[in-house]
């Protein structure tokens, strides 16, 4: 055994049931020894040489927070072009991005970069952030040609899953009325109304900006920069729950390489995209899976198989059952036909790869509950842990049938606060946008399930404290109005839902999610006791950073 270094806090809040509180964890090899107290691991430390760390001492622990869904490196993709969002942001190297309020103010603002625009007619004019919900409104082909009729324009939406352009850049693009692309918007008449929706058509319309995007560096740009906020935000575990949408091996080798600098204090599972899988790897994909198996570290592993089966909750694309939407929108389905999941998802089931399965409307989520049902009775499997991914639109009838069928959900619960004032107007109505994130359902039903952020790709903070006191307290943005007042959810289990049942989602609970002796040291500092400190100011608490596998890393402003 290496020398133990053991950590002593005001206490520590284990996650574990049997021994929930303590007030010393001793560290080796960047797992633990034992948890208790100074007295309790005697045995230990007459045995080991030790040092007693007590920089934590007027602190709390608690296990790492884990969010198990995010886009770390593919934010970096877009926070390098001209900004157009609601909310402030930063550029890749951190400056702050100021937000622009409304529609108008971001087709005034892309008429400033028109007339400051110097490059050739086939040079476009690329942006990122746009929010439809909240900037009062989508833009399209017309609004978008009354800001220029000769410089091609191409906007993408903050939840990347609309891009916008204008009559130059559809030409540039190449494609006309004749196009048959899954997710190319139109106007009534048949005509491009300037959208290129979802996976299939927006790959089409990146194409002839590809340069711009994945400009050199900007993954490990990107990286460092969201290694700082994790950090801050005491998250130690996430998952990149798109991997391979640019390159399976330039992805891999810009965390490995941002891991080895120590830009990225986290453990990364980066799950890959199953369209992209298919593409590349056709039927030889275990292959793939096996490779990957012999590069993976405690750092770095590949993880499970990702499906996208219709859109976004900002950007107002996703499916809906009766009634829909207010204003007769339909939303899109994911590129792979719904009558075709079973068959595309079998071959992994029986491989024993976790599906995780984007699922953001209901129509979307009974689609995705008849193929586990349908899996199940094709090829029956215990402790298969297929998640429902987003799941924010949802019935309390649809929580019941996931618990029965042995499913998990990651559930995005910021949507409450941030977004339900501005979806009960506009796109789901009120009955709808109240109850988004039924997590209250969810323990009725006695399902496990995890909070996630989706960051950096929706109009939302990764911040596991926040996700909890939404879940808890279900605030509107008003900090007032309770959003559907039956789907709040004790401490305790928003807690697990960022630790302990958010490492059950990613088939990690035996090693991450709770202090135990055996786990990895992973470890969130914080000012205040989660359990003890008035519910309603639980986001408040102070996050001085986190440890990770023993390696303290501490918030940037307390270094």
């Amino acid at each position: 055994m290496e020398k133990l270094r053991v950590f002593t806090a005001a206490k520590i809040r284990t996650m574990d049931p049997g021994r929930p509180e303590a007030t010393a964890v001793a560290v080796s090899g960047g797992r633990i020894v034992s948890v208790g107290s100074l007295e309790s691991m005697q045995p230990w430390l007459r045995r080991s040489p030790h040092e007693i760390d007590d920089s934590f001492a007027g602190r709390v622990l608690m296990p790492g927070f884990i969010d198990p869904h995010t886009h770390l490196r593919l934010s970096g993709t877009y926070m390098g072009l001209n900004y157009v969002g609601p909310i402030a942001s930063t550029d890749p190297e951190g400056n702050r991005l100021e937000a622009f309020p409304d529609r108008a103010s971001v087709i005034e603002h892309l008429r400033s970069l028109v007339t400051k625009h110097k490059a050739g007619p086939d040079e476009p004019i690329v942006a990122w952030g746009y929010d439809p919900g909240a900037q009062q409104g989508h833009l399209d082909r017309t609004l978008l040609d009354e800001i220029s009729a000769d410089v091609p324009l191409w906007v993408i939406a903050y939840a990347p899953h609309i891009v916008y352009t204008n009559t130059p850049m559809i030409k540039l693009i190449g494609v006309d009325k004749d196009s048959r692309i899954h997710g190319l918007g139109r106007f009534p008449d048949g005509s491009l109304n300037g959208w290129f929706i979802e996976t299939e058509a927006t790959a089409v319309a990146s194409r002839p900006v590809r340069n711009l995007l994945y400009k050199s560096g900007f993954g490990l740009k990107s990286l460092k920069l969201q290694g700082q906020v994790a950090v801050a935000s005491g998250v130690t575990t996430t998952a990149d729950m798109i991997y391979g949408v640019e390159s399976f091996e330039r992805e891999w080798s810009d965390h490995q390489r941002a891991i080895d600098a120590g830009d990225l204090p986290l453990r990364m599972l980066m799950v890959p995209f199953e369209s992209r899988v298919r593409k590349e790897f056709g039927d030889d994909f275990m292959e793939f899976y096996s490779s990957m198996k012999e590069r993976a570290t405690d750092r770095l592993a590949l993880h499970g198989v990702k499906y996208v089966n219709d859109g976004s909750y900002p950007s107002m694309t996703l499916r809906l059952n009766f009634p829909g939407y207010l204003d007769g929108e339909e939303g899109l389905r994911g590129e792979v036909p719904w009558q075709d999941m079973v068959e595309r998802m079998l071959p992994f089931w029986k491989n024993g790869i976790q599906i995780h399965s984007h699922a953001n409307g209901d129509e979307t989520v009974d689609m995705t509950l008849d193929t586990l049902n349908a899996l199940q009775n094709i090829a029956p499997r215990f402790d298969h842990r297929f998640t429902i991914e987003h799941y924010c639109i949802s019935t309390p009838a649809q929580a019941k049938r996931l618990a029965a069928l042995g499913g998990l959900a990651s559930v995005n619960p910021y949507f409450v606060h941030y977004r339900s004032k501005i979806h009960a107007d506009s796109g789901f109505g009120p009955d709808r946008s109240e109850t988004t994130a039924r997590l209250g359902s969810l323990v009725s039903a006695g399902a496990t399930f995890a909070l996630h952020s989706d960051y950096n790709l929706v109009v939302a903070p990764m911040h596991p404290l926040t996700a909890a006191w939404i879940a808890v307290n279900r605030l509107g943005a008003d900090n007032e109005t309770v959003v559907g007042p039956g789907e709040r959810i004790s401490v305790e289990r928003a807690l697990r839902a960022i630790t302990v049942d958010a490492a059950f989602v990613l088939r990690k609970d035996d090693v991450l999610g709770s202090i135990e002796a055996g786990k990895f040291a992973d470890f969130t500092i914080l000012d205040d006791d989660p359990f003890e400190v008035d519910p309603f100011k639980l986001k408040d608490i102070p996050i001085r950073g986190t440890v990770l596998g023993g390696e303290v890393n501490l918030r940037a402003d307390e270094a």
